[in-house]
């Protein structure tokens, strides 16, 4: 009988330790179950876009202030098109060019998270973008914006190139997490910086998300098995044949890539070692 089987009984007593239920994302004292954040720009549609961020299963969701402040082609109705009382906003500076305007729209985004019901949000993710052709951020620009900001008691999610020493400076100015660049935004290119990356996890203290640049969920898992917290994801998603299946695998490779990681991968070897034991082989 199948009961009786050894293989059966070992079974049995391994515990279930693929349980991450307890394995939470903290970010200025709030947590959060998904370690997966999605944008919610460049959808068809916003039934599109609902539809692909709850296949996702992520909690924080990013809305670009000044689009939604101006009404700008695409996020007209954006801030009453998701139930906050579901998300939680996270509403980012993206379009500002200097450290003062990061400063002028990340105010406004605050505002904008009370209108919406959020009255205790005090979370920006903040970019300074000058460059219009590579859409890299600027270090100078973001370290100023950001020191003002943490001031203002903002809890600052700071976009950045993969740069250790920028991202031990921001931690140290007081910004919450650091938000290494992947590739450039929406150039699905992948994980490009990965030795970066993995210093950045290293002698971080605060959460490390990768941000930008991610065009596949193999990309994404991998990701999380340098040691990342969490991902940003928009592009990827939104651009897709079919955004839901892709927000859906989003989610499915952010937590398999973060289970990896918790399991500890087996070391690499220059030969070949054997799967099965060489004592009790038949010799003739």
């Amino acid at each position: 009988m199948i009961a009786s089987s050894p293989f059966f009984t070992l079974s049995n007593q391994i515990s279930d330790s693929t349980d991450l239920s307890d394995d939470l994302l903290e970010i200025a004292g709030r947590k959060f179950r998904s370690r997966l954040m999605t944008g919610s720009g460049k959808y068809a549609n916003f039934d599109v876009m609902r539809q692909a961020i709850e296949a996702s299963g992520c909690e924080i969701v990013t809305v670009a202030v000044r689009r939604v402040q101006t009404n700008a082609a695409g996020h007209e109705g954006l801030g009453e098109a998701i139930n906050w009382s579901k998300y939680w906003l996270l509403p980012n500076t993206a379009g500002c060019q200097t450290a003062d305007e990061a400063v002028r729209v990340a105010r406004l985004g605050r505002e904008m998270a009370k209108i919406l019901g959020q009255e205790d949000n005090n979370f920006v993710k903040l970019e300074v973008i000058p460059d219009l052709k590579y859409l890299l951020p600027d270090p100078l620009g973001t370290c100023k914006a950001a020191e003002q900001l943490v001031k203002e008691g903002f809890a600052v999610l700071p976009y950045i190139n993969a740069d250790p020493r920028l991202a031990k400076t921001l931690e140290e100015i007081g910004c919450v997490t650091v938000m290494p660049l992947g590739s450039p935004i929406g150039s699905g290119q992948g994980i490009n910086n990965a030795a970066n990356i993995s210093i950045i996890i290293e002698e971080a203290k605060v959460p490390v998300v990768v941000d930008a640049g991610i065009g596949v969920p193999s990309e994404a898992a991998a990701a999380m098995e340098l040691g990342a917290a969490a991902l940003l994801v928009n592009t990827a998603i939104a651009c897709a044949s079919n955004p839901v299946a892709m927000g859906r695998a989003m989610g499915m490779a952010t937590e398999a890539g973060r289970t990896a990681y918790l399991s500890g991968r087996i070391p690499i070897k220059a030969y070949a070692s054997a799967s099965s034991p060489l004592t009790g082989l038949v010799k003739n």
